[in-house]
């Protein structure tokens, strides 16, 4: 049996200061969007914001319901409301954050299982990949080229 290795690259940042303002501001924009979650069960606040080609930012918060899995991560929100208003225009960039300070928890929000196989299918059906941008709330990250780093071997039909 051949043993086989995985590496991922990415960039970290420990200061928004470091990026540039293109980044920043999508950044902010996923951050005002988690301070608007509807997250009453989870208490866990999350925004995701995409930059469009075309120079539009599209901006989502996570939605909870009482049916638990009824509910939608921000990622997705984002993402399918970017597939239905804008279905011809590429993403660029992503950015996902909390808003947790209150709670004094913190945390570089990190892409669910099912929000990384949906930026999967979004990078397949616009047929080039966008950045994705983990955000924490005291100004660190992570900055990805692709979805491939985040998820290697994603399910594709």
């Amino acid at each position: 049996m051949k043993q086989n290795e995985l590496k991922i690259t990415y960039k970290s940042f420990s200061s928004l200061s470091e990026l540039s303002s293109e980044d920043k501001e999508l950044i902010e924009a996923a951050s005002k969007a988690a301070a608007d979650a509807y997250a009453i069960y989870s208490n866990f606040n999350v925004g995701a914001a995409l930059l469009l080609e075309n120079g539009e930012i599209i901006s989502a918060s996570n939605q909870e319901n009482s049916a638990y899995p009824s509910g939608l991560c921000a990622e997705r929100v984002a993402l399918f409301y970017a597939g239905s208003k804008y279905p011809n225009v590429a993403i660029k960039k992503m950015a996902v954050t909390t808003n947790l300070k209150d709670k004094n928890i913190k945390a570089i929000a990190n892409p669910c299982g099912a929000c990384r196989q949906v930026m999967s299918q979004s990078t397949t059906r616009q047929g080039k990949p966008f950045s994705i941008i983990l955000a924490g709330e005291d100004g660190n990250g992570y900055i990805f080229d692709s979805i491939e780093s985040l998820l290697p071997f994603a399910f594709k039909l």
